[in-house]
């Protein structure tokens, strides 16, 4: 960013810049976005806009940036609640809230989810990662039975990875072949099959 924001005035700025990011994003994609665009979606001059932002790609890597801070703070406040459940219900759960966090604000995420290879969305995932590790953590100590699974940061981490993958994709596609319930339930099945299993499999 070429220069930070200190005032209110200033971080409302930089703000409103972000969000027309996002607006600019889900219209015309991040190639054919310029800053100008942006700039007059913002409502404020180029010459406004390069005083906090360098490029249009210093733009989009605070959008990413804003996308794993609200998607972490989506998430927070369901742990409490989704470490008490049965595994079923604790996977159909969390993919309805994330498909809700993904649709809302006219689907503002979810477009911007399509780009996460353009916008180099992995180098800003970490954050998410280590979010989504605490809840099986605390899923685990919540549920004793379920550390006899083998190789579960291997398992988490495909279960989880995968799962974004396939409500992001199902999200996307105009005419899905399978209803997003299908989908979660189909998940949801998948983990908990797994779970059990595995428990069947270390027990006396």
């Amino acid at each position: 960013m070429a220069r930070k924001p200190v005032q209110q005035r200033a971080k409302a700025t930089v703000d409103a810049i972000v969000e027309a990011g996002f607006i600019a994003m889900a219209e015309r994609g991040p190639a054919a976005t310029t800053t100008r665009q942006i700039a007059d979606i913002a409502g404020v001059g180029v010459g406004s806009l390069y005083e906090y932002f360098e490029n249009k790609e210093e733009i989009f890597r605070v959008m990413s940036e804003r996308f794993v801070a609200d998607t972490i703070a989506m998430i927070q406040p369901l742990i409490p609640t989704i470490v008490r459940k049965p595994i079923k219900e604790a996977v159909l759960d969390l993919l309805g809230h994330f498909r809700d966090f993904l649709q809302a604000n006219n689907e503002r995420y979810l477009k911007c989810a399509r780009y996460a290879m353009a916008l180099d969305f992995e180098q800003h995932v970490e954050p998410l990662q280590k979010t989504l590790s605490e809840l099986v953590t605390q899923y685990l100590m919540h549920h004793p039975e379920t550390l006899k699974i083998r190789n579960i940061p291997t398992m988490s981490y495909i279960m989880i990875n995968g799962g974004i993958y396939s409500v992001v994709r199902h999200l996307c596609d105009p005419a899905p072949p399978i209803t997003f319930d299908e989908l979660a339930g189909g998940l949801a099945d998948m983990v908990s099959h797994y779970t059990e299993r595995e428990m069947a499999l270390v027990s006396p």
